[in-house]
């Protein structure tokens, strides 16, 4: 059969495959009892008799004497974590919706402490010198900017917007389309647009720019079995200005040694300080939703409140009734993550510099941060006095050998990550996903050495029910078009006509092709190349579909026999 007529062929068979009912849910039981712990037959009974109790489980990394104990421990506990697929009863909604009106209170609690502070009990003694600090350093980070800066740094964000639904959250439809936007915004920048945008200022003419938006809508997505996760929709045009802004903030903290374009140097302080405790990890409960008003009118310089206040959606829709945030700013917003990435930045600074430790130790991403350990205590009680909450589960510090920050886990420097099985596989590609995420798990059980024996009936447990046209394999640094394995498990093809190196097939979700000759693509197009030549890191992507492709690797890497 010719290449042509094998993709076509295989291609069909993707399209039209299924994957059998319970197949996730019978990996999930192997995998428990490969780990053969007393944490993993717990969750194995919980699962098949009450679902519900998987709350209630909690973990303690001082429970466990050596790094093995606690790594099965602790990959059975937080394999089904986020898990949304059971049936608790739970009316997960509103479960969100409860604890999203909890820290607007907190938030409205914190924005009276600081719009009269002299009055707060808790501004005295050491919050009073680190709140200074706090300010200060505030504004050595958040140097000027230019009008200039503003406009060439904005840029659209992948998905919905308050007009802009479902798949059609394209950069091109957004340029051809979006003309959503708040009053506050407009009176900024309206007098500019033509001046920074001729063509598309001219085309937003002609499609009814501008729509008010009173703000942004607030709604849940998915989170796991338990609750979803309540985020805010924001305006087309406010979206485009906040990731200006918040780029233009991830640039000046970059500039102080906290690199948001990268987890790495958190990852490689949580390893290191797993060994020697030096370092603490800390992890907020709810931060961005506990960034309060008030704490930003009063900390940040006025010539970038008016930016960021303008850009910012002051109210938010919920069930079609306007409400007045409390927070300054809410998860949706395109520039919450580097807002509370200086935020913690600044506090962290403030605590080490009272306490006369080396601030060179602090790293930041969102609200992961990293301290010295013995600026952990007065860490979370000055985060408290800014409205924050550390979430004492997820945060470690002083002998303890365990550290987690930003997708990495360490038990006195092993890598122990556990895997997270968040869905039900119903087609190929999410087959695939989970296939590789046992054989990613069981690579790492071992220290990269092989795999551990143990996940194998997991892994066979999905691997029988995918039909054997379509077991293919590749490279583990190729992506889950296929399913990873050694070189011997492959079989690849030798590449021809004095190419070297090996062929193996894979399926890869590709961009949709759409002709138009449309402003908007005219638009998207000429940004492609903006971005190109000026080094902007953000990266426009549409609606996807699934294609079969042959792919050419030199060096394979070798994921190691089953041991």
């Amino acid at each position: 059969m010719s290449s042509q007529k094998r993709s076509k062929a295989l291609l069909n068979e993707c399209r039209t495959y299924r994957v059998p009912e319970g197949s996730t849910l019978s990996a999930i039981q192997e995998a428990l009892i490969g780990l053969d712990c007393p944490r993993s037959l717990a969750v194995y009974i919980i699962i098949r008799d009450d679902p519900k109790q998987l709350k209630t489980l909690d973990f303690d990394p001082s429970h466990y004497r050596d790094a093995m104990a606690c790594r099965d421990a602790y990959s059975a506990t937080k394999l089904v974590s986020k898990s949304e697929f059971f049936n608790t009863g739970i009316d997960t909604k509103q479960v969100a919706l409860d604890k999203f009106f909890q820290m607007e209170e907190l938030c409205k609690q914190t924005n009276r402490r600081f719009a009269h502070l002299d009055l707060d009990p808790l501004f005295k003694g050491p919050n009073v010198r680190m709140y200074n600090t706090f300010i200060r350093k505030v504004s050595d980070v958040l140097v000027g900017y230019s009008p200039e800066e503003l406009f060439d740094e904005a840029n659209w964000g992948p998905g919905v917007t308050t007009l802009i639904k479902g798949n059609a959250t394209s950069a091109t439809n957004k340029f051809q389309c979006e003309t959503g936007i708040t009053r506050d915004l407009y009176d900024l920048v309206s007098h500019s647009l033509a001046a920074a945008y001729p063509t598309w200022s001219a085309h937003l003419e002609t499609v009814g720019f501008p729509t008010f938006d009173i703000g942004n809508e607030i709604t849940t997505v998915p989170k796991d079995a338990f609750t979803r996760r309540v985020i805010a929709v924001e305006p087309g045009l406010n979206l485009w200005f906040q990731k200006a802004i918040g780029s233009m903030i991830r640039r000046r903290l970059l500039c102080h040694g906290i690199n948001l374009n990268s987890q790495e140097i958190n990852q490689r302080l949580a390893s290191k300080s797993s060994k020697d405790s030096l370092l603490a990890t800390v992890d907020f409960s709810s931060a961005s939703d506990t960034i309060s008003r008030n704490l930003i009118f009063e900390s940040f310089p006025s010539h970038w409140l008016v930016l960021l206040d303008a850009a910012r959606s002051h109210y938010g829709l919920i069930e079609e009734k306007p409400l007045l945030w409390e927070k300054f700013s809410s998860m949706g917003n395109g520039f919450t993550f580097e807002l509370e990435s200086l935020i913690f930045y600044a506090a962290a600074y403030s605590v080490c510099e009272y306490l006369h430790l080396d601030t060179t130790d602090i790293s930041v991403y969102g609200d992961d941060v990293i301290i010295p350990s013995s600026a952990f205590e007065l860490f979370s009680s000055f985060s408290a006095f800014l409205g924050f909450s550390v979430n004492v589960s997820k945060s470690f510090s002083g002998l303890t050998p365990f550290r987690e920050s930003c997708g990495s886990h360490y038990y006195d420097g092993i890598d122990i990550k556990p895997m997270f099985v968040k869905n039900i596989a119903r087609n190929l590609l999410e087959l695939y996903r989970q296939l590789n995420g046992i054989r990613r798990w069981a690579h790492r059980r071992l220290n990269n050495l092989g795999c551990d024996l143990m996940l194998k009936p997991a892994w066979l447990s999905l691997y029988r029910v995918v039909p054997k046209n379509l077991r293919l394999f590749g490279p583990c640094d190729k992506g889950d078009g296929s399913i990873i394995g050694n070189f011997d498990e492959s079989h690849p093809d030798r590449a021809r006509n004095g190419i070297e190196g090996y062929l193996f097939w894979q399926f890869q979700q590709v961009g949709k092709t759409r002709r138009s000759e449309e402003v908007g693509l005219l638009l998207d197009r000429l940004r492609n190349k903006s971005i190109q030549e000026y080094g902007n890191n953000y990266t426009l992507r549409g609606p996807t579909r699934v294609s079969f492709v042959r792919t050419l690797v030199g060096q394979w890497y070798d994921l190691g026999q089953w041991i």
